[in-house]
């Protein structure tokens, strides 16, 4: 089991800032290379400062599912509305945010 940090409410890496049912992704900061369920968490729990995933990186296994523990590199995430292995819908809102983990 991958170890997700910050302020989680559940074991599927909801947290107290996105805990609705399809908030199962945790993310990997390129900074700090370690899981957070959102950028709130990782500014609230990490000392580093937020650095955004590059385009030239997007291969990497960064996201986690909190649902299966499936890890996704950030191209296959940004293609799917659900995971690929156990098919737990994701937020759509999240796409919102893509700008603060990743260049676009």
């Amino acid at each position: 089991m991958i170890n997700v940090f910050g302020a989680k409410v559940d074991e599927q890496t909801r947290c107290i800032h996105y805990h609705s049912e399809r908030d199962v992704v945790a993310i990997k900061f390129a900074c700090c290379q370690t899981f957070y369920p959102c950028y709130k968490c990782h500014q609230d729990h990490c000392s580093k400062p937020l650095t955004r995933w590059q385009k030239d990186q997007f291969e990497q296994k960064a996201i986690l599912c909190g649902s299966c523990q499936e890890l996704l590199s950030i191209n296959e995430y940004m293609q799917v509305s659900s995971c690929p292995a156990c098919d737990h819908p994701f937020n759509p809102n999240c796409s919102a945010h893509f700008s603060y983990y990743f260049q676009i």
